[in-house]
């Protein structure tokens, strides 16, 4: 009897063994720190790669140079989604990322931005007509936007005039936050976090007026070893990468 049941339990125990070796690799996962004005583009293309490879980008969202400081100090992440391109070009100078990996993924356009219809002409002269009294930027030393902003103001002499209205967010999407909840009636923010937006009012600012807001990545050191970061790398540069982010208002080269 005991051996008719180890017969009958012989098949069952190697079918079981040859399912365990057909299945899939488990998924991974990789740390990715996004610049803040890239949140909704990266949340839609963490899910894009997610679904084509079933590995997790896990997304922190915050400033560029605060981002860098912490990298600089140890901090696990393993891809850098800059919003500028002077961290990258640090992190390869200082030995922080795999050599050669550095691209520019987006180029970005900064937009004046205000809830109230009309109030934003599509000149941006409302800026000089003193009509405001608050004015969001994103802090231009730690958030390249915020200082593509000053650019701007600097570019049509309106920078001593509006410098008490100003006030600063600790990155874009806190720019935008203020404008979104009144704190100030207008703000620079980024084309991606108004794209969608169907009220308010808005001045696309011209490319000319502030140096180009070229986005770079990097692939950390840390993430040298993880293929997760390698494959969200090369799916940012992928056409489903590319499509997502031409989608949000950035320019791709």
């Amino acid at each position: 009897m005991l051996t008719r049941r180890i017969a009958l339990l012989v098949p069952a125990l190697v079918g079981a063994i040859l399912a365990l070796g057909a299945s899939p690799a488990l998924a991974a996962q990789t740390q990715v720190a996004v610049a803040s004005n890239f949140t909704d583009t990266a949340k839609e293309i963490a899910a894009a790669f997610k679904a084509a490879t079933g590995d997790e980008a896990v997304l922190s969202f915050g400033a560029s140079g605060q981002f860098y400081t912490q990298i600089t100090k140890g901090a696990p992440f393993e891809v850098f989604l800059s919003a500028d391109a002077d961290r990258p070009k640090k992190a390869d100078a200082d030995g922080l990322s795999v050599p050669g990996s550095r691209f520019t993924y987006a180029v970005g356009r900064l937009v004046l931005f205000s809830k109230t219809p009309g109030l934003v002409d599509d000149r941006g002269a409302v800026l000089s007509s003193g009509k405001f009294a608050k004015l969001s930027i994103a802090d231009p030393a730690s958030a390249p936007y915020g200082e593509a902003a000053i650019e701007t103001l600097k570019t049509l002499k309106l920078y001593d005039t509006l410098q008490p209205k100003i006030v600063q967010g600790s990155n874009i999407t806190q720019a935008y936050q203020f404008v979104e909840t009144g704190a100030a009636e207008l703000g620079f923010v980024a084309l991606s976090q108004v794209i969608n937006e169907t009220g308010g009012s808005r001045w696309l600012v011209p490319a000319a007026d502030h140096a180009p807001i070229e986005q770079q990545a990097v692939l950390l050191k840390t993430g040298a070893r993880n293929p997760a970061a390698k494959a969200f790398i090369d799916f940012l540069k992928s056409p489903t990468g590319v499509a997502i982010i031409k989608k949000y208002g950035y320019e791709v080269h």
